[in-house]
Parts: C-alpha cells; sequence; structure tokens
C-alpha cells in the first residue's frame, strides 16, 4: 500500500458520492446554522455595547446618597469628597459634575440647515471638566467664555442617532451629523420653564448655546457645558454652586472597578450604574438568544456526525473484502485507520468550509433585506452581523471535529479487519 492514503482516499469518495454529498450536506447546514446565529448574536452584541449603551468598562458614576447619615463625610458631593475619592487606589482621574439647578427652555424661530423650523422644549444641562469631554470638540474651546458669549455646549451622539432616524423623517427636517452640527447656536433662557413656575422672584437668564461636537459622554436629554459655566448660572440663580451633582472616576484598569464601587459605597456615597445594568440586560438576553440557537445548531452537527458514523460503518462493511487483501499485501492496521480517518476529515472539511461560506452569504443577504425592507429607526447597524476570523476557523473546526468523531469507531473497525477470515469467508 503506498504511504500516501490520498490516491485511495480520492478514489473512496468518488466512487460513493452519493454518500459522500449527503454526509458533506448534513455537515454543511449544521456548521451554516452556528456560524449564521453566533455572528448575528455578536453583531446584535455591538450594536448594543457601542452605540445603544456605550458604557466605558472604566468609568465609575459616584452620585451623592439619597440617605445618609453623615458618617465620613458621606452623603454630599463637595471638594473635601472629591479629594477622597481622587485618593482611593486604582483611581486614575476624577471628573466633576454639576447640574444646573434652575430650569431652561429653548424657544428657536427661524432657519434650521435650510428649513424652517418653530420650536420650544425644556432643556437640561450639566457642566462637566473639560478634559471629560476633550476628545470630542471640534470647535473652538470648551471653557466659559464669559456671560455675553455663546456657551459652548456638546449633544449626546445617541440623541443625534434619534433625531436623523425618527424626529427628523417625521418633521421632513434635515439629516445632520457631528461635523455640521458644529457652530450652530440657539438660544437658552434659564430660570424658565413651560411646565413648572420659577422661584418667586427669579429672573430669567437668556444665553446662546453654541454646539462644538457631538460625545458619547454628553448628557443624553440635553446639552453638556464647561462645569465653570453651570457653576456661573447656578450662582446667578441663587442656587448651589458648590456641591457637585456626580463625580465620575476614571479607573487605572476595568479590573479595579468592582474595588472602587466597593469603596465608593463605604463612603456613603452611591454608584449610578442605570445604563451598566441596562447594557448587560440587554447584552445578556442577546447571549441566551444566541446561546439557544447555537445549541440547537450544534444538535445539528451532533445528528450529522452520527450520519457519518452510519455511513462509513455501511462503507467499511462493503468493503471488507478489499480492506481484508490490502492487509495480505502489507497494510497495517494503522494505515486502514488512517485511509478511513482521512476520508472522513476531508469530508468535514468540505461541509465546514461550505457551511462557513453559505453561512456568509445568508449574512450578507439578511443585511441587504434589512436594509432595503426595514425602515430606518434609531441606532439600525448597516450590518448586523459581526463575523471574527475566529469564528470562521471555528466553522471549518466544527465540520472536522464533528466527522472526526462520526469517523472513529468505522475507522477502528476497518483496522481490526482479520485478512484470514475475510479471504477464507
Amino acid at each position: 500500500m503506498s504511504a500516501s492514503p490520498w490516491p485511495l482516499v480520492w478514489l473512496s469518495l468518488r466512487r460513493d458520492r452519493r454518500s459522500a454529498l449527503a454526509s458533506t450536506f448534513g455537515l454543511a447546514v449544521g456548521v451554516a446554522s452556528l456560524v449564521f446565529f453566533v455572528a448575528l448574536g455578536l453583531g446584535v452584541g455591538r450594536v448594543v455595547r457601542e452605540k445603544v449603551f456605550p458604557v466605558d468598562a472604566r468609568l465609575v458614576e459616584v452620585v451623592p446618597a439619597s440617605f445618609s447619615l453623615g458618617l465620613l463625610g458621606g452623603g454630599v458631593l463637595d471638594e473635601a469628597a472629591v479629594g477622597r475619592l481622587e485618593a482611593l487606589p486604582g483611581v486614575a482621574r476624577a471628573y466633576r459634575k454639576m447640574n444646573v439647578r434652575a430650569p431652561a427652555v429653548s424657544v428657536y424661530r427661524g432657519d434650521f440647515f435650510g428649513r424652517p423650523l418653530h420650536m420650544g422644549l425644556e432643556v437640561l444641562a450639566v457642566g462637566v471638566e473639560p478634559d471629560f469631554v476633550v476628545g470630542d470638540v471640534v470647535v473652538g474651546a470648551f471653557a466659559d467664555p464669559g456671560p455675553d458669549q455663546p456657551i459652548p455646549a456638546l449633544a449626546s451622539t445617541r440623541l443625534l442617532e434619534i433625531y436623523n432616524k425618527s424626529f427628523a423623517p417625521q418633521r421632513s427636517l434635515p439629516q445632520l451629523s457631528g461635523q455640521l452640527l458644529a457652530g450652530f447656536v440657539f438660544p437658552v433662557e434659564f430660570n424658565r420653564s413651560f411646565v413648572t413656575a420659577p422661584p418667586p422672584g427669579a429672573a430669567a437668564i437668556p444665553c446662546r448655546a453654541q454646539l462644538v461636537g457631538v460625545s458619547d459622554r454628553a448628557l443624553l436629554a440635553g446639552i453638556t457645558i464647561p462645569l465653570e459655566v453651570a457653576r456661573r448660572l447656578n450662582r446667578a440663580a441663587n442656587a448651589d454652586a458648590d456641591a457637585y451633582s456626580a463625580v465620575t472616576l476614571e479607573a487605572k484598569d476595568p479590573s479595579a472597578v468592582p474595588g472602587l464601587v466597593a469603596a465608593v459605597r463605604a463612603m456613603g456615597l452611591e454608584v449610578d450604574d442605570q445604563e451598566r445594568r441596562q447594557a448587560e440586560r440587554a447584552g445578556a438576553a442577546v447571549a441566551i438568544c444566541t446561546s439557544s440557537l447555537a445549541l440547537v445548531s450544534l444538535l445539528v452537527c451532533v445528528l450529522a456526525a452520527f450520519n457519518i458514523a452510519h455511513a462509513f460503518s455501511a462503507a467499511v462493511r462493503a468493503r471488507e473484502k478489499e480492506l481484508g487483501v490490502m492487509r495480505a499485501v502489507g497494510a497495517t492496521r494503522a494505515a486502514l485507520f488512517r485511509l478511513v480517518f482521512v476520508e472522513a476529515l476531508v469530508l468535514g472539511l468540505a461541509g465546514g468550509a461550505l457551511g462557513t461560506l453559505v453561512a456568509l452569504l445568508a449574512g450578507v443577504a439578511a443585511d441587504a433585506a434589512a436594509a432595503s425592507m426595514l425602515p430606518a429607526f434609531p441606532f439600525k447597524p448597516e450590518s448586523w452581523f459581526s463575523t471574527p476570523a475566529w469564528l470562521l476557523a471555528g466553522g471549518l473546526a466544527l465540520g472536522v471535529v464533528a466527522a472526526a468523531a462520526g469517523a472513529f469507531l468505522p475507522a477502528r473497525r476497518a483496522a481490526a479487519s482479520d485478512p484470514a477470515r475475510v479471504l477464507a469467508g
């Protein structure tokens, strides 16, 4: 027998094409299902993490406790509390935040990027340290420009997405980008509200705000302005301009976050992890759905492995005389085992490659169908799928492993052929 099994492998596969095609098809179905659903789960999970809930794993949002006995100075976020937070092990930087504690409205009348617009709405504003959002400012400086100058403001990236995909189409307004918005000026009046009465004797504070960029770290339902501007506006409105609304801790490493959370709570403060928990719940729901569908796909692969075992068992019985002759002319048991096993590996590799290719093509087709059939909505991705290299390699490996598992016992039976009995019989 030749040292290389390949000539006999190709001969055997060509001789029993129907069985080989059936085995390959079964593996391809299982691999394609698994790769398709895992890629879909990874893609949807990526959208949740990066667009719907873009949570930085290193950030911890500290807020005043809703109830505190005042032990260890807890319950109030003043400069002393910020100093203690900065001194915690694992903290790289602490960023102060202060809400503008006066109500505000914006009434816009005029041209809005080529379309007339007349709209009034309540405005929330939070002041942050410039370093917290420095990478997102594209126009001017993020600092207090003085009382008579437009206030630099950042809008939320997610708010812009909601505007483009939901608000703008319903009102025939133009689609906008962060670059296009940069420099846009609009009026804001503090100490005024459409829904609540301002404090007695409080005078309205008319201002202008200028968008200087968009940011994932900006307030979702309002504008984010420099901390010193928020402090100045609170003083003008006779509101608290010393205590901070929140402090964002940046950990040196994500692994330090659990320890920071425990230390913050021991200080009598709280951690606002609502978005993190929402992201985790959404991610868990996606993972559960993906795992369920992947399990069904794995069961298909197991059935394909049983089908290969049955097909190769029948093939070994049918080739019993042929295998006996090979043993009689000098083929070793290991050579016969290798012959049958390599045949299965070839089918497994073909099934894995075909299934992976089908999954990729199905993903492309699904993306095209979604783009043409689904209406635009916030956070709609260009692709619903993510196909990292390890997933493609896993599809190939799954086909090979399933085929190897199914062919192991038939290959052992082929290696155990007794040439004397077979030739005598």
